[in-house]
């Protein structure tokens, strides 16, 4: 999925004499722009140059290497459904058309994933590149075409690649899109030929930030600067099995044939312990919260401060694959068998939430085989990546599935004790695998890194200079080896090993029944998601795929754990490098087919419950977002209604808030006597909790949230969490005692507004609510500042943001609450991936768009996530939605965020949007005759 931050700005470039000079060409652009200021920045370029990369959608063309003809049918919103009559031909139209629509988005990506952004961009890219080649997606995606993949994935991907090649042919810079034009990139750009590696290089993009709770790990030790390990357990509480169900509820897995009824017996019997227990150790397989103050290396809170400080620099600059990793990013899908719908077939409802890009991370299509046999096998329509062949997430003739993140934990940080050329593991000294890498810089010298890789995986330490004094504080264990100049940090992950995702995603857009889906679902191995499916039949169904470690029993994977020991390797003793059983095996992991409730939520919740044998993570969505849904479906079973397409919808677009509900009335029973803070609290009185764009309470309480976090939470972090820029006056760490005022040190924050903690997430509702009865609870209080008394209660705190909240709001929305509106504070806007951000001002204004005044929130059904460290506007969304109707295929309905088309100025470039903003749906054809009655132009492929 397209990076979306100001280190994704890269594109393919072309041969090298032609690098240099391209940041002067931008500032010439500035300069003439300057001078032709007042005749409009459309001016500058041509109607000809904006409309030179646009597709050719009607008449015919003629590619070489097609064996016969292939129609591609576009209707109103530019959407291709593409016909042909063998596989290869229907691959290569795909690889074709994608490429008219959406190349300069794949150069993009091809240029990231190969960590060769400083080709295109200089210098300022290199310490990106350094490490995208430390993690080596690309050269694992080489060993997984040359040794992995199947031969019939291969040729699908050799011509979709050839289809792709036939599209930049003979064409300048100019003619394959506006951003070349803009960069100087015209006449005298030649793209590289797209290659299969490109395309499965962008499969580890897409597992980089659905890696599982690497953050939550660095988090967790940040946090021992400033908090102790019960503080730090507070904030990380056990998942709430008593409150909210697990998503296999009558599964199974088959190794032991064992079926489980979900949490039903163990939230029985852990009940009273998950509803008393505080200390957020972690307790079963499916527990979350840890115990931070341990890692098998009796890591105190000093252990690691300032080597993951320089982790999380490493790794902030990153292009963000797929979205925001943070607490409360995730996504939806249930379906719902035809027992509960008017159809009397299944209802299936998706919605990834990623970070919002333009264009869109999904590109919808159709692939047909004119007639289905055996060398033309698929007829499959849905969402698919830019740049890859086949379909991601929609539906078949037969089948429809869906995904969501699992949330499974498939990264381990370890430490090394590092000796000369090798690293010490179970007492002896192993050598390095090393490589060198060159990395070209446009206008400036290469640069040549030598990456070093441990058996636990590459040495990340070795791309930041913070990291190369790993462990100089930490205390170990006695059977620790010696420090040293400090131990390094390797990084295991499942991503790194040679997979087979790609032959999944071709056997899951031909499969037919379930049996067939599971095979299927078993060579996704990474990133692991829920799945979930429904058929023509009126079979539903869940399954867990992927790579998921098998970690050693004490080892849960929270924290870094001691690389030189071998029972915290990966396998199931512990003592196995790099073997096949370092992974639990396929049968192990639990799935479930036709419950007998009728449907199946998957929304980031926890998917086993604690009696689940193996540990999957410590760090589990809340389930707020998919308790929400499941109240919705069950509402309308219980009250004996059927639900349909709509009723699927609408459950979509949901903006209840839960903790608005938790929180409203003890907001309104405290007495205000400002008058205008009094005229603010009764915008609560009667509210619904509904947060709709037009919402003056809405917007009241999201900012008294905002607040009570702050106050209570947020200022107490230490400075690596908190909003770059923000500054408190603090009290020395090693102050034994309450601090004067003139004592105090002045810190302020290190992170992005958008990775900032506390984001609002449904792990803060729940730390909240675990002490929302203790009026005396310690997180309540905050110091005496110059300006501000001491707090001391939750009342006295809470009345301090409501009174904090009305001011911040009047500043930004004025003093008339009349005038206030959820929607004014809580925007959408679309940025080009890469000039949008990273360009001069008015090329961001040619290529971006927006605002859209969205409802809606964190935690809520419609996810438009925002964090509340950081500020109002939207961060994250429902990057696509869908509902398929398998009673009648041509009744499913979808919508994408922005538009099918990548060119700035196409009548296809956000021309979803607004409907998107507004929950609307487009109907989705799939048969033949739907299809042709909704076709606006016909292209013609011709041999």
């Amino acid at each position: 999925m397209p990076p979306n931050t100001t280190s994704s700005s890269g594109q393919q470039s072309g041969k090298s004499g032609r690098k240099k000079g391209r940041k002067a060409r931008l500032l010439l652009i500035v300069l003439v722009l300057a001078i032709i200021g007042g005749v409009g920045y459309g001016a500058f370029w041509s109607v000809s140059t904006v409309r030179a990369s646009f597709p050719q959608t009607k008449g015919s063309i003629t590619l070489d290497g097609l064996a016969g003809p292939v129609d591609v049918k576009r209707d109103g919103y530019g959407i291709p459904q593409i016909y042909a009559s063998t596989d290869e031909d229907l691959f290569m139209a795909q690889g074709y058309v994608q490429a008219q629509d959406r190349f300069y988005e794949m150069d993009v990506r091809r240029h990231m994933t190969a960590g060769r952004l400083s080709e295109m961009f200089g210098e300022g890219q290199v310490d990106n590149d350094e490490f995208l080649r430390t993690l080596g997606w690309h050269r694992i995606a080489e060993d997984e075409y040359k040794n992995v993949l199947s031969a019939e994935t291969k040729k699908y991907l050799d011509a979709y690649a050839k289809g792709v090649n036939a599209y930049l042919a003979g064409k300048s810079g100019d003619e394959i899109s506006l951003e070349y034009a803009a960069l100087g990139f015209e006449n005298d750009y030649t793209p590289e030929e797209w290659t299969p590696v490109d395309s499965i290089a962008w499969l580890k993009a897409m597992a980089w930030d659905l890696r599982g709770n690497m953050q939550d790990e660095i988090d967790r030790a940040l946090m021992t600067s400033r908090l102790g390990p019960q503080q730090i357990a507070d904030l990380y509480p056990q998942y709430p099995y008593s409150r909210n169900e697990t998503i296999v509820q009558e599964g199974a897995y088959d190794e032991i044939n064992e079926v489980w009824s979900g949490d039903a017996q163990s939230s029985q019997s852990s009940r009273s312990q998950s509803s008393q227990s505080t200390d957020g150790s972690t307790q079963g397989a499916g527990g979350t919260g840890t115990d931070a103050g341990t890692a098998g290396t009796s890591t105190d809170s000093g252990a690691l401060q300032t080597q993951l400080a320089g982790l999380y620099d490493a790794l902030e600059d990153l292009p963000e694959a797929v979205g925001v990793n943070g607490n409360g990013i995730g996504s939806n899908s249930w379906v719902v068998s035809g027992d509960h719908t008017i159809t009397g077939k299944p209802l299936l409802a998706n919605d990834p939430h990623l970070s919002a890009q333009l264009p869109s991370v999904w590109y919808q299509m159709g692939l047909h085989c004119k007639s289905v046999s055996e060398k033309c096998r698929y007829d499959v329509a849905g969402y698919t990546f830019a740049g890859m062949p086949g379909v991601i997430i929609g539906h078949n003739a037969d089948i429809s599935w869906g995904m969501t993140n699992s949330g499974v934990d498939v990264t381990d940080l370890y430490l090394e004790k590092l000796t000369g050329d090798g690293y010490e593991y179970d007492g002896k000294v192993k050598p390095f695998d090393t490589r060198e890498e060159t990395i070209e810089v446009a206008g400036g010298t290469s640069k040549k890194i030598v990456v070093r890789t441990t058996n636990n995986g590459p040495l990340l330490s070795d791309r930041n200079s913070e990291l190369v004094q790993v462990g100089k504080k930490a205390e170990v264990d006695q059977d620790a080896p010696d420090r040293g100049d400090g131990y390094g940090i390797a990084l295991r992950w499942t991503a790194l090993d040679a997979g087979t995702t790609m032959d999944a995603v071709f056997a899951m857009n031909k499969a037919a029944d379930w049996e067939d889906f599971r095979e299927a679902a078993a060579l996704f191995d990474v990133p692991s998601q829920n799945l979930i499916y429904a058929d023509t039949e009126d079979n539903i169904g869940y399954t867990l795929p992927g790579k998921i470690p098998a970690r050693a029993k004490g080892h849960d994977g929270s924290v870094p754990a001691p690389g030189w020991d071998p029972k915290y390797s990966w396998g199931p003793e512990g003592t196995k490098d790099n073997k096949k059983d370092d992974y639990l095996e396929q049968d192990e992991l639990p799935y479930e087919y036709n419950p007998s409730r009728g449907y199946i939520v998957t929304a980031n919740q926890a998917v086993v419950g604690k009696d689940y044998p193996h540990k999957l993570t410590t760090d589990w969505g809340y389930g707020t977002r998919a308790q929400r849904i499941t109240s919705l479906v069950e509402s309308k079973i219980k009250g004996g209604g059927k639900i349909s397409t709509e009723d699927m919808r609408q459950m979509q677009m949901d903006n209840s808030s839960e903790i608005a509900k938790l929180l409203v009335p003890l907001l309104l029973k405290i007495d205000v006597d400002d008058k205008h803070v009094r005229e603010a609290q009764k915008l609560l009185e009667g509210w619904d909790y509904t947060q709709d764009a037009d919402s003056a309470a809405a917007a009241y309480f999201n900012s008294v949230w905002r607040n009570i976090l702050k106050l209570a939470f947020g200022n107490k972090l230490p400075k690596e969490l908190r909003v770059e820029g923000q500054c408190l006056s603090v009290e020395p760490v090693d102050t034994t005692g309450p601090a004067d005022e003139d004592q105090k040190v002045r810190e302020c924050g290190q992170r992005d507004a958008d990775q900032a903690q506390p984001d609002g997430g449904d792990r803060w509702f729940e730390v909240v609510r675990r002490i929302i009865d203790d009026q005396d609870n310690a997180w309540w209080s905050t110091p005496k500042t110059r300006t501000q008394k001491a707090v001391d209660s939750r009342d006295e705190l809470f009345k301090r943001a409501m009174r904090d909240a009305r001011w911040e709001l009047t500043a930004k929305l004025g003093k008339d609450i009349d005038t206030w509106s959820w929607g004014r504070l809580h925007r959408l806007f679309l940025k080009n991936q890469t000039l949008g951000t990273e360009g001069p001002g008015f090329l961001q204004y040619m290529l971006n768009r927006g605002p859209w005044k969205l409802g809606g929130g964190e935690a809520t059904a419609n996810a438009t996530g925002w964090n509340a460290a950081g500020g109002y506007e939207v961060v994250w969304v429902p990057s696509m939605r869908m509902v398929v109707n398998l009673g009648d295929l041509d009744k499913s309905k979808w919508i994408n965020l922005t538009g099918a088309s990548g060119h700035a100025y196409s009548p296809h470039y956000t021309d979803q949007t607004d409907k998107w903003a507004k929950g609307e749906l487009l109907t989705w054809y799939f048969s033949d005759k739907a299809v042709d009655d909704n076709t606006s132009d016909t292209l013609l492929l011709k041999p």
